[in-house]
């Protein structure tokens, strides 16, 4: 589970609470941007970063910053910095929600921290933090950060939301890059990522019709979450915690991507490549393994390029899976509303999209399974897109390796 705790007790109580504000189905729209390339990284403007071949590092003329931070011990320390200030992004529309994502490297005690403010018209918000982002946390604890609120929208763990009322047609992210002063290791920026939309949630009055004329099933490894019960309590426990880290686990696993066994020996139980996905997933804020982006992130460690994005039915699902790309998809849904789900309900939940039936049926692998041999299962088009799009709006995970095209454009990749 990935939502806050009132959606927690919802669940608990056995309530159906789905997150997100409903919207006007015919008048939905999503906006996706981002800048990877050498090109890309012109559009901006940097202070004290160097340029390389469609990266950015820490170069001369970098200023000093003092920060202590509240979850290590030790007091302030100090930090070369510099940043990248992506341009203005024009949505086209009235925006009510914003998800960032990034890909940046920080071996040893480096760091960065991303900042995004929004826009309406002339009137412009205030930088908000959305993350200390972090591969390793001896230094630095890798966190999202609590509300930060202005006249245009506030911060909610890893989704920029606009106040009741509000909303925005452009936003603007900034990333600094920071390593201990005088240290000759430097974090790099690969790529910033963004989706913004005008809505949370979706609700359609049909199930879209599919393009599959022939079942097409991606033979992703499989995981079960479930046997991860009671690890690692200082990463979220395993079990129900760790849908997420176990669903990108799995996506990685069918490139052959991620940690080596060397990587992750600290680590006694089966399937340990789930606990360091866990491990290095977990936020130090908000408590647990589920944010979006923070997984997405992980996943870029490894020679993979990421990103969050919101898809708009099962259509554009069914373009990745005819590209070859799996998808880490986000729902929920109530009693009865997922039929064949190894859990009766569930306000937040992440799984893979591995294929499509030739009818248009949904091939998954859930890590709610309580064994890996039970994990793939195919559910009801008409009920997942409910619990998917309402769920999280058509949230997904975009994992892949460059070598693997992307489907044909749209706006929303």
């Amino acid at each position: 589970m990935r939502r806050h705790l009132p959606l927690l007790v919802a669940a608990v109580l056995g309530l159906t609470l789905l997150p997100g504000v409903p919207a006007n189905a015919s008048s939905d729209k999503a906006g996706f941007a981002r800048w990877t390339s050498t090109r890309d990284f012109t559009k901006g403007t940097s202070y004290g970063l160097a340029a390389g071949t469609g990266k950015m590092t820490l170069g001369k003329g970098t200023k000093t910053l003092r920060y202590d931070d509240p979850k290590v011990s030790g007091g302030a320390k100090s930090y070369d910095r510099g940043y990248w200030k992506g341009p203005w992004h024009k949505t086209g529309f009235a925006a009510k929600s914003l998800l960032p994502s990034w890909s940046v490297t920080t071996p040893g005690g480096t760091w960065a921290r991303i900042d995004v403010r929004v826009r309406k018209g002339s009137t412009v918000g205030s930088w908000d933090t959305v993350a200390r982002w972090a591969d390793n946390t001896s230094s630095i604890k890798r966190s999202s950060y609590s509300s930060q609120s202005d006249d245009l929208a506030k911060v909610s763990t890893d989704t920029v939301l606009a106040n009741p009322g509000k909303s925005f047609d452009q936003w603007q992210v900034r990333v600094l890059l920071l390593k201990p002063k005088g240290a000759k290791t430097s974090p790099t920026l690969h790529a910033v990522n963004g989706v913004a939309a005008t809505y949370t949630a979706r609700h359609l009055k049909s199930a879209s019709s599919t393009t599959m004329t022939a079942t097409k099933d991606l033979a992703v490894p499989m995981s079960s979450q479930m046997i991860h019960q009671g690890e690692f309590p200082q990463y979220g426990g395993g079990g129900e915690a760790w849908c997420s880290p176990t669903s990108t686990s799995m996506v990685m696993r069918f490139f052959g991507k991620g940690p080596v066994k060397a990587d992750y020996s600290w680590s006694r139980y089966a399937d340990s490549f789930v606990d360091h996905a866990a491990r290095y997933t977990f936020d130090h804020a908000y408590d647990g393994t589920g944010n979006w982006s923070f997984n997405t992130a992980y996943a870029a460690r490894y020679s993979l390029d990421t990103f969050v994005t919101r898809l708009h039915t099962l259509r554009d699902a069914e373009a990745f899976i005819k590209a070859g790309i799996p998808l880490v998809a986000s729902v929920a849904f109530g009693r009865g509303e997922l039929s064949g789900a190894p859990i009766s309900s569930t306000p937040g939940h992440l799984l893979v999209i591995r294929g499509f039936t030739s009818t248009g049926q949904v091939i998954v692998n859930d890590p709610a399974a309580r064994t890996n041999s039970t994990v793939r299962r195919t559910y009801s088009r008409a009920q997942f897109e409910k619990a998917w799009l309402r769920g999280s709006g058509g949230v997904v995970y975009v994992i892949r390796p460059t070598s693997k095209a992307l489907p044909k454009d749209t706006p929303r990749w």
